[in-house]
């Protein structure tokens, strides 16, 4: 492994780094070749004791059509409604985006690495993989939505078990470039510890 040193351009990106809209996006997508490629970049993360808590579900093509229908009747059925302009949004949402890939939290609940860590390193891969997308030239954005949270949805998507949805990140070529929007500054997010907090 080469040792760490200083990436400019790398510093560069992450210090400017956008996430687009799937509704910013167009095609193509990634292949399937390069889909495989950031998922291996994806699941570089810190994994305490190599539990490996996470999967990835991929969603190309006319997959992305069909579980459209899913979604919609879902949707239906969950709101209560046959409005076909929102039916039409449900079942199209997976077709804003050439691809979409579910990164599914799969703890092991009987490893001695607490469920929290292992919870935090799916959390880790879904950035992992937004942020190798946009290094490789491609859009996306990491959503949950009413879907991610929806028993018959994921079950429908091939989810078991306690196994949970970390997020849908949708993959594309960008239809625009990013708006910046307004960030905290860090520093007001941090503090440096020099002793325990007077009680009292």
């Amino acid at each position: 492994m080469e040792a760490p040193r200083l990436r400019e351009e790398t510093l560069h990106y992450l210090a400017h780094r956008r996430s687009l809209t799937a509704a910013q996006m167009q095609g193509p997508g990634p292949t399937s070749e390069e889909v495989d490629a950031l998922l291996r970049i994806a699941a570089r993360v810190p994994d305490h004791r190599r539990v490996h808590p996470f999967r990835f579900i991929v969603f190309e093509g006319e997959a992305r059509s069909r579980f459209g229908d899913i979604l919609e009747s879902a949707y239906a059925k969950k709101e209560g409604t046959e409005d076909p302009a929102c039916l039409k949004i449900e079942r199209e949402r997976f077709e804003r985006a050439p691809v979409v890939v579910a990164v599914v939290s799969a703890v092991n609940k009987e490893h001695k690495t607490p469920e929290w860590e292992q919870i935090l390193t799916a959390g880790a891969v879904a950035q992992n993989l937004v942020i190798a997308a946009g290094a490789a030239g491609f859009a996306a954005q990491w959503l949950t939505e009413w879907y991610a949270y929806d028993e018959g949805v994921l079950e429908a998507a091939g989810l078991k078990g306690d196994e949970r949805l970390a997020g849908w990140v949708y993959l594309g070529t960008p239809a625009d470039a990013p708006k910046e929007r307004a960030r905290m500054d860090a520093s007001a997010l941090t503090e440096r510890w020099s002793s325990p907090p007077s009680q009292g």
